[in-house]
Formats: C-alpha cells, sequence, structure tokens
C-alpha cells in the first residue's frame, strides 16, 4: 500500500481539527488536577494528551478503516506490547497527541503534535504540527519535505550545509542514558559548536530538516516522537543512523539515534562525541 499526498491532507486536517477543540483551548488553561505525572517528574500527562489522542485516534480510524492507531497516552495505560503489532501492520498510524508536555503544561509553546504513517514496518509518511504557528511540516517517502501555512504557503525543506563539528550547532539529551555513557557524552558534545535542548522533538526535528541546526543526538526511541521526524529530516536530505551505526528502524524502542546534514557528517560527529567511550558502550544502549 502506498500513502498518498491526499492521505497525508486527511492526517493533517485531523490533527488541525484536534488540536483546535482539544489542545489550544486547554493551553495555559489547565488546573492542577489536569496535569498529571507518569512515571518522573519530568514524563507528564495532561487533559489536554489524553483528549486529543482520543479524538486523533477516533478519526484516523473512520478515515482509514482497517488501520492500527497506536498513541502514545494509550501505550502508556495498556503496555509497550501493543507496539507489537507494528511490524505486520498493512497500515498503521502512531500518534504524539502533544509532543513537548511538559512545556505545554508550563505554558510554553514549543509543543506540537505528530503522527508517523507506517506501511509494513517501513516509514511511509509523517507530519508534525506547530497549532500556535498555524504550520505543519510533511515528509512523503521519496517525495520531499515540505511545510505548509494555513494560508496554503509551501516551502520546501532542505537540511543544514555540512560544518565541521566545532561549528556544528544541535540538539542532545544526554541526560536519558545510562553511565558512563551519559557522562562521556555530555562532556564531548562541548567539542561541538553549541548545544540546546527544547524538550520538544516535533521542532527539533522541523529545525533539523529546514537547515536551522546540524544535529541531534536523541537518547530515546519510542516510535511516536521519532516515525514522522526522521522520514522528515531524511527527505529534506538529512543522514541519520543509531550510535552504532546501525540504521534506524520504527521497530526500535531502546537506544540512541545521531542525525547530521550527510554520512561524513554523521562519521566524524560520532567520533567526536563517543571518543573515549569503547564501541562495545555504545553499542550497548543502541
Amino acid at each position: 500500500m502506498t500513502f498518498s499526498v491526499r492521505d497525508i491532507a486527511t492526517v493533517t486536517e485531523i490533527l488541525n481539527e484536534a488540536a483546535g477543540a482539544e489542545i489550544l483551548p486547554r493551553f495555559r488553561r489547565l488546573s492542577a488536577g489536569a496535569v498529571r505525572e507518569k512515571t518522573s517528574a519530568e514524563d507528564l500527562v495532561t487533559d489536554a494528551d489524553v483528549a486529543a489522542e482520543k479524538r486523533i485516534t477516533a478519526a484516523l480510524t473512520r478515515a482509514f478503516p482497517g488501520a492500527l492507531v497506536l498513541g502514545e497516552e494509550a501505550v502508556s495505560e495498556y503496555g509497550e506490547g501493543l507496539l507489537d503489532a507494528l511490524a505486520d501492520a498493512s497500515l498503521a498510524f502512531v500518534v504524539d497527541p502533544v509532543d513537548g508536555t511538559r512545556n505545554f503544561a508550563s505554558g510554553l509553546t514549543l509543543f506540537g503534535v505528530m503522527t508517523g504513517v507506517i506501511v509494513k514496518g517501513e516509514i511511509a509518511a509523517g507530519v508534525i504540527l506547530d497549532p500556535i504557528g498555524k504550520d505543519w511540516s510533511i515528509a512523503l517517502r521519496g517525495e520531499g519535505a515540505w511545510t505548509e501555512t494555513a494560508e496554503g504557503a509551501q516551502l520546501d525543506l532542505k537540511v543544514a550545509k555540512p560544518k565541521p563539528v566545532h561549528e556544528m550547532s544541535g540538539f542532545a539529551a544526554w541526560w536519558m542514558l545510562d553511565e558512563p555513557l551519559r557522562s562521556q557524552l555530555a562532556a564531548n558534545l562541548a567539542r561541538t559548536g553549541s548545544v540546546s535542548n527544547y524538550r520538544c522533538a516535533a521542532h527539533e526535528y522541523r529545525l533539523l530538516a529546514g537547515g536551522h541546526a546540524h544535529f541531534s543526538a536523541f537518547s530515546k526511541l519510542m516510535v511516536w516522537d521519532h516515525a514522522a521526524g526522521w522520514l522528515l529530516h531524511q527527505e529534506a536530505g538529512g543522514f541519520s543512523a543509531r550510535y552504532d551505526g546501525s540504521a534506524y528502524s520504527p521497530l526500535h524502542r531502546s537506544g540512541g539515534l545521531l542525525c547530521t546534514p550527510d554520512e561524513d557528517s554523521w562519521h566524524a560527529l560520532q567520533a567526536a562525541l563517543f571518543a573515549g567511550t569503547s564501541y562495545e558502550g555504545v553499542r550497548a544502549v543502541s
């Protein structure tokens, strides 16, 4: 099964409708009981996450009968065993209803809505919606990546030109790794030009695909965080692989992912960030 421009337009419409109905009305209006911890104080869920996911799931099920729809909050509630079905599904959607929940709950505008489309275990399409900016970035496998606005304007996305490691700017989430890799990566990031973290993969992927940053070093691989953004970055001309150099798959549930403008940049950055780390150590978290 292929996924068409018309199909991705349907997905985009569904995300926009859910954002307008369930997310934006709650932004900066959450009561104390509307924000809850899942696994830690860093891992939050709000009433907006839950309501938006239910709305998106119902709409996708109606629009694409027979498709598998997996949302972050459903998996959190019922267990990661739900993800086992992704490998064999003819058509599946993975939904992050509010990526950057901690930012959303804090009243910061850096959050997004993401949906990745997986066909027989391979990422076929993805959408990342910015409800505040009222635009969305789309990727279709083999057809490129672009950003659209509510007014109908369209901008093709292209990653940044390669630069030496000491001039690269990018994003990293080293604190999610186990020791000793956590401390080694944190120290070696000083070899780059600058490093930030927006607590929001949606915005980080959009910046990477748009050429506004050179790299990302993600350290947690839940499929709803990466399916749409990984394809967006790839279709914008970027190169990525897991820390040990193996190819990324939406079926991976753990490990790290390094994204750069091209393959030469990837090898240079991987060598710089993991200097002093045994190859076995890198492989252990991949």
